[in-house]
């Protein structure tokens, strides 16, 4: 490893963002230990595909366990001693929620606990976690800033995310812990999540079925391109806050383009990539869901000085260029 590289342990390696993330860091000369429970929640396949990818890289090792096992987590911290922690792994999905909210409470809450009580025994010079920008919630003022009031959820997924910031600026506060929180926006891209929207669009525009659109298509989102988020992350590791007076070592930062894009609209661009028809049907709002995400993205780019930029139409380009290849569809 060259002299900048350091030993971190990426927790959801199996997942979307954890994959590619997991890539960068090897790529960058990182000595790195992925944890994954490899759950069902979307299919395990797709998670192993993935693995396979990175169980050949030199400087990558991997241990399946559950987050919620709090004996396991810390065992693997202290024979691993990571100087920094990327915590990724999380029970994901608004709708899921409603069906399913022990699985939230045990992974989001409790597995997080096994990680900021980790990093409280075997202290860490930097533990980056995932948020969301579903803490928001009801929030009508756009764009959505980190300094915005996030006390009213409208999904338990959400309060779970919110009940994560507010456990790292606790242990930031009282053990010291330099801890830095990402909102993400819906990020999208090659080795993406069945269960997110895109994905099923995409499908749906290739097997001719209809695509339900809730509110009639008239909800937009702030979509995040894969790499752009994984350049964020990259470029937050090195830089763990200080505590400034009163104020614990602990950050928050939303990463999205900052550019909303209606759904209607966002359903046109998959049909031209896959050069397919898109049948449409609408529907009324879902419990859960909000008509509008944007991110303020000036506080990401004032620390990094970078935000995310990949025009929506490029990255649903390679999106589905990767669809058609990995699910065989022909040209």
């Amino acid at each position: 490893m060259n002299r900048a590289a350091q030993r971190v342990l990426l927790t959801g390696a199996a997942g979307f963002i954890g994959f590619h993330l997991a890539v960068r860091l090897l790529r960058d000369g990182h000595e790195v230990l992925g944890i994954d429970d490899l759950n069902g929640y979307y299919d395990p396949a797709l998670k192993q595909a993935r693995l396979a990818r990175l169980l050949p890289e030199a400087g990558f090792r991997f241990e399946r366990a559950d987050m919620a096992d709090h004996a396991r987590i810390r065992a693997l911290f202290e024979a691993f001693r990571p100087s920094e922690v990327f915590h990724l792994a999380a029970q994901a999905g608004v709708r899921h929620s409603l069906d399913d909210p022990r699985a939230y409470t045990r992974s989001n809450v409790d597995g997080f606990l096994s990680v900021l009580e980790s990093c409280r025994h075997v202290p860490v010079r930097h533990l980056v976690y995932a948020s969301s920008s579903s803490v928001y919630g009801a929030n009508e003022t756009v764009p959505f800033s980190e300094g915005d009031r996030v006390d009213r959820p409208v999904s338990l997924y959400a309060a779970t995310k919110r009940a994560n910031e507010l456990m790292a600026r606790s242990y930031s506060h009282l053990f010291g812990i330099p801890s830095t929180g990402i909102r993400f926006f819906t990020v999208y891209g090659p080795w993406g999540r069945p269960d997110m929207a895109y994905y099923g669009f995409t499908e749906a525009v290739f097997r001719g079925h209809d695509i339900v659109l809730f509110n009639d298509g008239r909800m937009s989102r702030d979509f995040t391109f894969i790499d752009d988020a994984v350049d964020a992350l990259a470029a937050l590791r090195g830089l763990p806050p200080a505590a400034s007076g009163a104020e614990p070592p602990h950050a928050l930062y939303n990463v999205g383009s900052g550019r909303p894009v209606e759904l209607a609209r966002f359903v046109e661009l998959i049909a031209r990539a896959a050069g397919r028809p898109a049948r449409t049907v609408g529907r009324p709002m879902q419990p859960g869901d909000v008509v509008r995400t944007a991110a303020d993205v000036s506080r990401l780019q004032a620390r990094v000085g970078a935000a995310p930029a990949t025009p929506i139409e490029a990255g649903l380009e390679r999106f589905v260029a990767w669809f058609r290849a990995y699910h065989g569809v022909p040209a």
